[in-house]
């Protein structure tokens, strides 16, 4: 048996320890920058259809009505989409399933999920044919389930059981991509909405999806206030049979103080988002007029709003927005030539032009106060400081943002 060395002996000592150290220390995580993010709500008259892209990912949450799966289908078309990754039928409405079978036919499909509400009718049984043809399964997907598109996440919230109506039956989902989050709650009830909050979930999100077309059945008052929207974006047709949106959901939306945008209005409109900031392709509507039942679901197809290439101050996001350009929209919708001038809502918040130069003069060295859970950061003023979780902070907002904190919505620091 050969003799070790000392010299061997402290060396082979050393490469222990060295490796030692390499296999025990933590690998640092990549903090991937989040991708663009656009979401359209399509104008598809009294119906529902929105499309999500990231970073060359696409979802597609319903797809309006019979007569709107062709104008779907050239929309897709114009935004070089040409596969999906998620159809997502929230329900089995024909106004929000009815273009689905040609969505179905024309385009490449990853995942189909859908309600557990079947319905015996020919509309549902034409979305069945539709995916029988193409071979593609159909999902319910669970709640609190996750999935990716790009660099943002999806939460499922909804449905928590069975249901007696197709509305409470709806899907519904979060959608998040860095600190800017969309929720999307498909035709869910005050019912569906207690259920949702029964989870523990988080459904805080920057923009609300109205549910049920701004019906005053849905957005109850906990509901809304777990979501605590800044946006607000209702999907209805103008003159409907219904009269949504309704005046009780409007009046919750406008004394709260939520930027509100309308399809039957303004047509198509578009969020874009870097994960930081939020913008719009047209300004907000400031006519908060409920609608009224004229015996015609579909209603007529002008729009008293155009479509224009920004917001202005009034809807600039508590840090700088993103500037978008304006896709066009769906085949059917028409837009008027010049945008409409948007004056301050009342009620609503007065959002700062540039926020990082309003913030309040530090006292004792302090300028904001963090909460260490939710990641949001205030204003030392603010009436919803923290009382646990918190962590008084002196460094500078840039600093904060980058450290993974969002400006909290009702003091905009």
């Amino acid at each position: 048996m050969k003799k070790v060395t000392r010299k061997a002996l402290y060396l082979m000592l050393a490469v222990s320890v060295l490796l030692g150290c390499v296999l025990s220390a933590p690998i640092p995580a990549k903090a991937a920058n989040p991708d663009q993010m656009e979401v359209h709500f399509m104008d598809v008259g009294q119906g529902d259809a929105t499309l999500v892209t990231c970073g060359g990912h696409a979802m597609l949450i319903d797809a309006g009505d019979d007569t709107k799966g062709t104008a779907i289908q050239n929309y897709l078309q114009k935004q070089k989409i040409t596969r999906l990754d998620y159809l997502v039928l929230t329900h089995p409405d024909a106004d929000h399933i009815g273009g689905a079978p040609v969505i179905i036919t024309k385009f490449d499909i990853s995942n189909v999920f859908v309600s557990n509400f079947e319905k015996d009718n020919k509309t549902y049984q034409k979305l069945i044919q539709s995916l029988d043809d193409k071979r593609l399964k159909l999902l319910t997907p669970k709640v609190n389930s996750q999935y990716t598109l790009g660099t943002a996440s999806i939460t499922i919230l909804a449905p928590n059981g069975s249901y007696d109506n197709p509305n409470d039956a709806s899907i519904a989902l979060l959608v998040k991509n860095g600190n800017r989050s969309f929720l999307f709650t498909g035709d869910a009830g005050e019912d569906a909405e207690k259920d949702i909050l029964k989870t523990g979930i988080d459904i805080s999100a920057d923009v609300y999806k109205v549910g049920h077309h701004g019906s005053k059945y849905s957005t109850s008052k906990d509901f809304f206030q777990a979501v605590d929207p800044f946006y607000a974006v209702i999907s209805c047709g103008e003159g409907n049979s219904y009269g949504h949106p309704h005046a009780e959901t409007l009046n919750t939306l406008r004394t709260n103080g939520v930027l509100v945008y309308r399809t039957d209005e303004a047509g198509t409109v578009i969020a874009s988002t870097d994960g930081k900031s939020i913008s719009f392709n047209v300004p907000a509507s400031d006519s908060w007029k409920a609608g009224e039942p004229t015996g015609s679901s579909t209603g007529a197809s002008a729009k008293s709003a155009a479509a224009a290439k920004t917001s202005n101050a009034a809807q600039t996001q508590k840090t700088a927005p993103a500037t978008t350009s304006q896709p066009e929209a769906p085949a059917d919708a028409e837009h008027a030539a010049e945008p409409s001038p948007q004056p301050q809502k009342e009620s609503a918040p007065a959002v700062e032009e540039n926020p990082q130069e309003s913030a309040p003069p530090a006292t004792n060295g302090l300028t904001y106060v963090l909460n260490v859970k939710t990641k949001k950061f205030h204003r030392p003023t603010c009436n919803s400081l923290p009382t646990t979780n918190r962590q008084d902070s002196s460094e500078s907002r840039d600093s904060i943002i980058s450290q993974g904190y969002a400006p909290c919505k009702k003091c905009n620091p």
